[in-house]
């Protein structure tokens, strides 16, 4: 099953492709410095298959490659740095998102 995640901006949101089909996104506020993440989903048909976990993974190393701190409101994305401890050094230590 080909998977492809892209980046797509204009929906401020990172999604995944399965077979050319959106299978789930993860929505983000963009700010100067940081990006806030506020929704990760996977459409219930392609539940169980390790998609958001990957969709998530690429979204903090974009944001790694990017310099762009994270703020994790989305609850998946805060367990997901939880278990993946490598990505922790990018958690913004003020948690406001104002800017």
């Amino acid at each position: 099953m080909p998977v492809e995640i892209v980046d797509n901006t204009e929906h401020s949101r990172f999604e995944i492709f399965v077979d050319g089909t959106v299978a789930g996104f993860a929505d983000y506020r963009l700010l100067p410095t940081k990006i806030v993440f506020t929704h990760t989903e996977v459409r219930p048909e392609y539940e169980g298959q390790g998609l958001a976990g990957k969709l998530v993974g690429h979204a903090l190393d974009a944001s790694r490659d990017t310099g762009l701190r994270v703020v994790p409101l989305c609850p998946y994305v805060a367990k997901y740095i939880e278990r993946h401890p490598s990505y922790k050094d990018l958690v913004d230590s003020d948690d406001s998102v104002g800017g």
